[in-house]
């Protein structure tokens, strides 16, 4: 039976590994958005995958091995030491977000002890790290200044993460 999954690229690779991906047989989707882009001198509509590096292959789990044999894929997406299966719902409602006309804006993805950034807001460039994740997709964040801790709710929408040194 085949089921859609996830696969990590090459970075800026996508779209080649997608073609290389469909020369051997399988069936991929790659979630193009559009987004105006400001240079100095012009605006311009550009293209870029909404997932930077990922791309969903429909496959059978056995042929994870030939689909990671592919130029381009890094890896193939697990949780543990299963393949990640990505639900038909999902890649069906990204398909029609994206052809509606919609463009969506992924946001990180956090979890308790992520060290954070505020990028938005009056606590820009403030770092912190996320102690608890509330019901309205906020984010506790205890920021650590002059040696005392601050605990503050911020949507997630506002945090990039920082990686830990």
């Amino acid at each position: 039976m085949k089921h859609w999954i996830a696969i990590y690229t090459k970075p800026r690779h996508e779209k080649t590994t997608a073609l290389a991906l469909e020369e051997k047989g399988f069936k991929t989707y790659l979630p193009i958005v559009k987004e105006r882009r400001k240079w100095s001198d012009r605006k311009k509509w550009v293209e870029f995958p909404l997932f930077k590096s990922y791309l969903f292959v429909q496959c059978e789990l056995k042929e994870g091995l030939f689909v990671l044999q592919t130029t381009g894929v890094v890896k193939l997406i697990k949780f543990g030491e299963e393949i990640a299966i990505v639900s038909p719902r999902v890649i069906e409602s990204l398909r029609l977000l994206i052809e509606g006309g919609y463009t969506p804006e992924p946001l990180d993805y956090f979890i308790q002890g992520d060290k954070v950034e505020v990028r938005e807001g009056a606590m820009k460039g403030i770092e912190g790290e996320v102690i608890r994740i509330d019901k309205e997709d906020r984010l506790l964040v205890r920021v650590d200044a002059i040696q005392h801790s601050v605990s503050v709710s911020i949507h997630r929408g506002y945090l990039k993460s920082v990686k830990s040194s």
